[in-house]
């Protein structure tokens, strides 16, 4: 398992070259990889109490990345979305500590809230695992399997 360092970040407090590299990192995933055209950037990650849960490398590499998102921003309950890892990097856990992070500081901040996210189906179980429930039925987003899941 290769050594992960973990930040949390307002928008404002991204630098130039950090904000380059996780928009790269999402489009290299959600857009190119899954070949799934839709609009990445969509105003929510400039809000002024979105936080952005990055993962570096030895190398300060950004390879692990989650978007934390107020209550009432994309669902009336606190939610986290664009959570993925570098394709290089996959197979090593680092999913499962990403959305460990993710849960420590959304707990933190909105203690006792319930997070609702919409996951890709093939992650299902691994959102159950982190105490994840389907809250919906499977739906296509943007041409790929979706279901919403909450967490209480």
């Amino acid at each position: 398992m290769i050594e992960i360092e973990w930040e949390i970040k307002t928008f404002k407090a991204l630098d130039t070259d950090e904000l380059y590299e996780l928009l790269r990192l999402r489009v290299d995933v959600f857009v190119v990889e899954q070949n799934c055209p839709y609009p990445e950037i969509d105003g929510k990650d400039s809000h002024p109490e979105t936080l952005h849960l990055i993962g570096k490398n030895k190398d300060g590499k950004i390879v692990a990345y989650s978007r934390i998102l107020p209550p009432g921003l994309s669902y009336k309950q606190v939610s986290m979305g664009r959570v993925v890892v570098e394709k290089n990097s996959r197979g090593q856990g680092i999913f499962d500590i990403l959305l460990k992070k993710a849960l420590d500081q959304i707990n933190r901040i909105w203690p006792n809230e319930s997070i609702q996210i919409g996951a890709q189906m093939y992650l299902k179980d691994i959102y159950q695992s982190h105490g994840f429930e389907p809250a919906s039925k499977s739906y296509i987003e943007d041409g790929i399997p979706h279901l919403d899941m909450i967490r209480k």
